[in-house]
């Protein structure tokens, strides 16, 4: 009766059955993965947010497949403060980045054609990809005092993809990348760029967490701010008001297309007849866009105050822990990632100290597992809980790390 890409496991997983107990017996959590800005006791411009969705136009149903002009306007003029010109005409709003990574696989690929992901990364990856019938070909990201993309490994993905009847169409990069913080170098867009050009690739790059650079990184000289714009190759870039406003609940996200003039306009024409087949976006959030893009100057400074409280709170409770955990570098974004006994002996079961930590300390963590981390030992962690909450959690988790 049911598609066979459907076919997920639909069992709860250990973890997921130990947080669901502690709740039924009136439990406390301490949420270490918490990543839903609205519950973290940021302090949002409610009245400005409120009169944007009053608006007149809300009442009145115009649909344009790219979303409406005055909504994509707004969007230019960001990147117009990051330095970067793009064209109200190179910018499709979705409902969400999920909703334009659908968009796009249908766009670009075929049933069972192959879309290279950075690995560890979203999870989401494999679901997005098995709804539009793809399969997904992972390529490492390796840490040796930073991260950095497998250049080599991820040339050899593709020479096997072009031996087969359905070779790789896209290549997705994330910006930062989501849990390892990492941004892409410049000599790896480089490099990006010219794999793309030889295997007549797209390059689709998710930057939904770049306005969140902190520390010296955050001035870095060695990446873009942004993808968008940049004309080596067909690139589509992803962002929306989920992360750059602190608004999920407002389900609005925009595609910038970008690359070779020819190749550029082929994919717009093409892009807004799918658009135009879904009409995803809400004619009141759309209408809103330009006053709720604004109201991010005033949550972004609250979020990165809150990153990098946290960072240095957990940087400074594993000075104490005698190596038996460490922090990994993150230039970028809303996590961190704990290595769990780096030193020596055995790693530490990842998911079993995840659940563990969950059943008998409160604690919630993500196993690196959930990542696709290549190896066991690694826990991430959101830096978006209130500070006494987090600092909680982490001594807790470091006692346990330490038993």
């Amino acid at each position: 009766m049911f598609a066979r890409r459907t076919e997920w496991p639909l069992e709860p997983n250990a973890l997921t059955r130990e947080i669901a107990r502690r709740r039924e017996r009136g439990l406390a959590i301490v949420d270490l993965t918490e990543s839903n800005p609205t519950r973290c006791g940021f302090r949002y411009d409610s009245g400005a947010i409120l009169r944007a969705l009053a608006q007149p136009a809300a009442l009145l149903y115009e649909p344009e497949p790219q979303g409406p002009v005055v909504a994509r306007r707004a969007v230019s003029a960001y990147y117009a403060e990051r330095g970067v010109h793009v064209e109200p005409g190179q910018i499709f709003l979705t409902a969400s980045t999920s909703d334009a990574y659908s968009h796009l696989f249908r766009l670009l690929a075929d049933s069972r054609d192959a879309v290279l992901v950075p690995q560890p990364s979203y999870p989401l990856f494999d679901f997005l990809a098995g709804l539009s019938d793809l399969e997904i070909v992972p390529y490492p990201l390796v840490y040796d005092s930073g991260w950095r993309i497998d250049l080599d490994e991820l040339a050899v993905q593709l020479g096997r993809g072009e031996r087969t009847s359905h070779p790789a169409r896209a290549l997705v990069v994330v910006h930062p990348n989501n849990p390892t913080g990492s941004y892409v170098r410049a000599d790896e867009r480089r490099a990006l760029f010219e794999l793309c050009r030889c295997h007549h690739l797209a390059l689709i790059a998710d930057e939904v967490f770049s306005d969140y650079a902190f520390g010296a990184e955050a001035a870095s000289a060695d990446r873009a701010p942004t993808h968008a714009g940049l004309d080596a190759s067909l690139t589509f870039t992803l962002s929306g008001l989920s992360k750059v406003s602190a608004l999920p609940q407002m389900k609005l996200a925009w595609i910038v297309v970008s690359g070779p003039a020819a190749e550029r306009r082929a994919a717009i024409d093409r892009l807004e007849i799918v658009a135009d087949t879904y009409l995803s976006v809400s004619a009141p959030v759309a209408a809103a866009l330009p006053e709720l893009i604004e109201t991010r100057r005033a949550i972004q400074p609250q979020i990165v105050d809150r990153l990098q409280r946290n960072l240095a709170e957990l940087d400074r409770r594993l000075i104490s822990c005698g190596g038996r955990a460490r922090r990994l570098q993150i230039e970028g974004g809303w996590y961190a990632v704990v290595q769990l006994a780096p030193e020596g002996g055995t790693p530490l079961d990842d998911d079993f100290f995840a659940v563990g930590l969950a059943r008998d300390d409160g604690v919630v963590v993500h196993p690196g597992h959930f990542y696709g981390f290549a190896t066991s030992g690694y826990v991430v962690l959101s830096l978006l809980p209130p500070p006494e909450i987090f600092a909680g959690g982490i001594e807790k988790l470091l006692a346990r790390v330490s038993r």
